[in-house]
């Protein structure tokens, strides 16, 4: 069966409570007097806060923005303490942002010229949004791009290996803003962040591979790469390093490294790891290292090792 045309109305329509303006007060009403809201068709809002010039450009769902507090979008806190100011494109379900009204909102800023008013601008985008901040960086030239596990495509001529999100073979990644690694070309830098391990992120990496794309490993992260970037805080060092023009593998390994030592879910997935290949020692240490980040508090970051973990050396 051919690709639907590029218009997200293919897929079911939203439950009546998520489409609900109730939730989209709080973005109204932070950019009342600095920026908009825009409505793009049923699934699709834009959200532009106007406060300095630097921009960050972020994608985000709509069922993330309405379980925080506040009702804003993550990339709204980052810019606002830094007054920067901010373009979220918001998704209500799993869209890809595979939408003519979205196409037709990034080609009006085209027109008007508008993202060549910014001193810097940083696309960010996580798996599904990644493939869109990388889409749709090809508006912004000479931008930076960081993207966590992205997609490439979800084309089933080019990603058939992909058999994660199904609904998504019913969408067109073949015409206007679709193949994201070709989109990224006229970007300043772009980084990919992904585990080598994971085998489908890792084949989606290496389809962004250009002279211009800096690979970034995250090794034993697994599926969870773009949960633990959020979880563990490394988005915003991330955003401030590509700002700052200071994001290289080095700076990344240290801010990664850092980041790693003090979040107790990536601590617990690495002793589990130890614990099931029988390096009982590595798993203990892992344990009494998690103590002491607690500075003597007696309390790992760990949950408790398995009654029938054996801490002792085997020989």
């Amino acid at each position: 069966m051919p690709p639907a045309d590029n218009d997200t109305d293919t897929l079911a329509p939203p439950p009546a409570a998520q489409a609900s303006a109730s939730w989209l007060q709080a973005m109204e009403a932070s950019s009342e007097e600095e920026g908009y809201l825009e409505t793009l068709g049923d699934r699709h809002w834009a959200f532009f806060l106007d406060d300095g010039p630097n921009l960050l450009v972020t994608f985000e769902s709509a069922a993330d923005i309405r379980a925080r507090p506040g009702n804003l979008p993550q990339g709204h806190k980052i810019a606002v303490a830094r007054r920067w100011s901010h373009l979220c494109i918001i998704a209500e379900g799993p869209t890809w942002y595979r939408d003519r009204r979205v196409y037709g909102y990034f080609d009006r800023l085209v027109d008007d010229a508008f993202l060549e008013d910014f001193d810097h601008v940083v696309f960010y985008g996580a798996d599904l949004a990644g493939y869109a901040a990388a889409a749709f960086s090809v508006t912004a030239p000479g931008a930076s791009v960081v993207l966590v596990a992205p997609r490439a495509t979800m084309d089933s001529e080019r990603a058939s290996w992909d058999t994660r999100n199904p609904e998504a073979r019913r969408l067109n990644f073949t015409d206007r803003y679709g193949y994201a690694p070709d989109m990224t070309e006229g970007a300043g830098r772009v980084f990919v962040i992904y585990d080598p391990s994971h085998a489908p992120d890792a084949m989606h990496a290496m389809l962004f591979a250009r002279p211009h794309v800096t690979l970034l490993q995250m090794r034993r992260t697994g599926a969870d790469t773009c949960h633990i970037v959020d979880a563990a805080g490394l988005m915003e060092p991330l955003i401030d390093a590509a700002v700052a023009g200071n994001l290289d593998a080095p700076e990344f390994a240290r801010l990664w490294r850092t980041a790693r030592r003090g979040h107790g879910p990536y601590l617990q997935s690495l002793r589990d790891q130890n614990a099931e290949a029988g390096l009982v020692v590595r798993a203990a240490c892992l344990d009494r290292y998690a103590v002491l980040r607690r500075k003597g508090s007696g309390e790992s970051l760990l949950s408790a090792a398995p009654a029938n973990t054996d801490t002792r050396p085997k020989i």
